[in-house]
């Protein structure tokens, strides 16, 4: 590994474009990978061992293109895959935790509402953070199914997705919730409409920030940080449609974004079938 190798994010889809944001504004020097696999989104549906596939098999492409580090900015996928590629892979595997912790040590009222998948509230991980953090507040736990199939087709403010976020965010509030945990990282770009309805008094945390921190500190300690002599460059990668996907994304991103197919290999029916792509483009 060297230091001016890039860092590879990967997520279900565009929702881990806010932890990507995050880690440009925390090392604006760095190359950045990014895979955003809308192809088989959502995984908050899946099941924990065809998620670790996908989580594998998009690793293995960005380790091809000499991720110098992998950041699996996605809570589902930290749940199914993350001691995995840990235990598999020598670069450093920063993955996703819910602010769960920062929501305990701030709230007011004593309740905590965590917003995430299914499969994140399952998980062991999720089970494992929640004992870690002892009896410091009631936490509250809501499944939030097709809020990310929401952000995929970019209806971030419509009123179905409003809808939708007022039968999670209000039973929460009306059980004294001072402070919402957005445990999917596609939640945050939903963040302006969860404030608007949740009202001022409401915190509303993610974790995109401390994983940026986190992913910092980890290149720090292996002497991977890049030079400060240039600005960064940041390339994206989807397994869905990439026009459609592209809209999205560059909404999301701020900018207008060109982003490669992650395109069949060519291999046999079997690999195609075990999930096995290439990443296209520059």
């Amino acid at each position: 590994m060297t230091a001016n190798q890039p860092i590879g994010v990967f997520d279900s889809g565009v929702g881990g474009l806010s932890v990507l944001r995050e880690i440009h504004r925390e090392l604006p020097h760095e190359d950045l990978l990014y895979v955003a696999d809308s192809g088989h989104a959502p995984y908050g549906d899946q099941s924990m061992t065809a998620i670790e596939a996908r989580a594998v098999a998009i690793t293995e492409l960005l380790l091809a293109r000499g991720a110098k580090a992998v950041v699996v900015a996605c809570n589902t996928a930290t749940g199914a895959a993350a001691r995995v590629l840990r235990t598999r892979y020598p670069v450093p595997v920063i993955a996703m935790e819910p602010a769960v912790k920062p929501a305990i040590e701030q709230t007011r009222s004593g309740v905590v509402g965590v917003l995430a998948t299914r499969q994140t509230l399952a998980s062991h991980n999720f089970a494992r953070l929640l004992a870690r953090m002892g009896e410091g507040a009631e936490i509250l736990l809501q499944a939030c199914p097709g809020l990310v199939e929401r952000v995929e087709a970019g209806e971030l403010d419509s009123e179905p997705t409003r809808a939708l976020l007022a039968s999670y965010v209000e039973p929460l509030l009306v059980r004294g919730t001072d402070t919402l945990v957005l445990g999917c990282t596609h939640y945050p770009h939903l963040a302006p409409v969860i404030r608007s309805m949740a009202g001022p008094g409401v915190a509303v945390l993610d974790s995109g920030a401390a994983v940026a921190r986190q992913v910092r500190r980890r290149l720090a300690e292996a002497g991977l940080l890049a030079s400060p002599r240039q600005a960064g460059r940041v390339r994206f990668w989807t397994s869905g449609p990439p026009a459609k996907v592209r809209v999205v994304m560059s909404r999301l991103w701020g900018a207008d974004l060109e982003v490669h197919a992650l395109a069949d290999d060519g291999a046999t029916a079997q690999a195609r079938a075990a999930g096995v792509w290439v990443l296209e483009g520059a």
